[in-house]
């Protein structure tokens, strides 16, 4: 059991490795469009499945509390939330549409939708992206896999090359994190960074 458990670290760091070093320049542009649509006075609309609803309600409460430093909130919201909403529309029109109808009601031109999908091709994250697409707003795909659809309608696509979902999860969140503590920089210069 040791040696599996070292082998499971070490492949999600080996992991975490290679996703940098393919998506380094991407990381950034996508912390500079995020800074710039947050200072525009735009929002951050997060969705996704299973664990990648939990990374959307995990990242939107990290923009809208603080993160590593004491600063103003930040407009996010994760669209996975409201019981009430998603078994309405899933009921009422089907569970592809349980993000996009969302981002019809909510979503401004300028705003981000930023779907997260360890597969790429999930229904109710295409659909809510190409909704988006449509409405003005820029979107971010943060996938698994071949980045399935996602990577092909998304703005902005950080994938994970990984057939694994726990090892994709683990760098979504990773991942997630860095673009916080890089806004918390971005926007207020004030993080403790050497």
């Amino acid at each position: 059991m040791e040696d599996h458990i070292v082998k499971i670290f070490k492949e999600s760091n080996y992991l975490k490795e290679i996703f940098v070093n393919e998506n380094l320049s991407k990381i950034v542009r996508i912390v500079e469009v995020l800074a710039e649509v947050l200072n525009a006075g735009n929002k951050i609309l997060l969705f996704g499945n299973g664990g990648s609803a939990a990374d959307a309600q995990h990242l939107a409460a990290e923009f809208v509390n603080r993160f590593i430093i004491e600063r103003p909130p930040l407009p996010a919201i994760a669209l996975t939330t409201d019981a009430s909403i998603i078994t309405s529309i899933g009921n009422d029109y089907g569970f592809e549409y349980i993000y996009s109808k969302q981002i019809r009601a909510i979503g401004q031109p300028g705003d981000v939708a930023w779907g997260i999908t360890t597969s790429g091709v999930s229904p109710n994250v295409i659909k809510a992206l190409e909704t988006a697409k449509k409405m003005g707003l820029i979107t971010v795909g943060l996938t698994g896999k071949d980045g399935g659809d996602v990577a092909r309608i998304a703005d902005y696509v950080l994938n994970v090359s990984s057939d694994s979902t726990p090892r994709i999860q683990e760098v979504h969140i990773t991942v997630g994190h860095v673009i916080c503590e890089m806004l918390d920089y971005r926007l207020f210069q004030r993080p403790n960074m050497k």
